[in-house]
């Protein structure tokens, strides 16, 4: 076996052994909280969708699998009572979830992954116009893969049924992207999310 086939079976080697351990984490979430059941595949499967349709790289397309994947592992340190709380959340119980992404990012930040996923993982909640958390970055501040997960997490989680609410619909989902394109998410990514459901007819599920 030649050298560089031996790099490549030790990449792909390396590869695989990322990916069980990002599926392991995800089936820790799921176990926990089974109302999350899927929605991190959901949209890790919607974005890595958009990232193709707008020509992204092999390797951000990858990034941005693992991170969708993992990206409310952060949510694994919150009270069960407080993700399954039937109603709305309170101001305290408010704060609790707004730091998922955070704790995600310090679960993640010591793996040594080829692609910045504890950083994505930290951004998925940042909004293109600053109003987000836990940083406040705006726009180019935030990373494209962040701001494809975050468009993609908005249509999973509106669309799907939730403790607190039934599923609001695919149409309302994509009606807030349209309406908040450039405000709180990003234009190109809402503009491929729009197109990816009226004329190639994706599905969520």
């Amino acid at each position: 076996m030649s050298a560089e086939e031996e790099l490549k079976k030790s990449y792909e080697k390396l590869q695989k052994s990322l990916e069980e351990t990002i599926n392991a984490i995800a089936s820790a979430l799921e176990k926990r909280d089974p109302y999350t059941a899927g929605h991190q595949q959901r949209v890790a499967n919607l974005a890595c969708a958009m990232a193709e349709e707008m020509g992204l790289s092999r390797e951000l397309i990858n990034g941005i699998r693992m991170a969708g994947l993992i990206h409310d592992v952060g949510k694994i340190q919150i009270p069960i009572e407080i993700l399954i709380k039937p109603n709305h959340l309170s101001d305290i119980e408010f704060i609790w979830i707004r730091m998922h992404p955070q704790i995600g990012f310090d679960i993640l930040k010591s793996i040594e992954f080829p692609y910045p996923v504890a950083q994505i993982v930290l951004q998925h909640h940042e909004m293109y116009n600053g109003s987000g958390y836990p940083k406040g970055l705006a726009a180019e501040e935030i990373l494209q893969e962040a701001r494809i997960i975050a468009v993609a997490d908005v249509v999973e989680a509106m669309s799907s049924h939730r403790p607190y609410r039934p599923a609001l619909g695919i149409e309302a989902a994509l009606d807030e992207i349209q309406k908040n394109r450039g405000i709180l998410y990003d234009p190109e990514a809402v503009d491929v999310c729009l197109k990816l459901f009226s004329e190639k007819r994706f599905k969520l599920g």
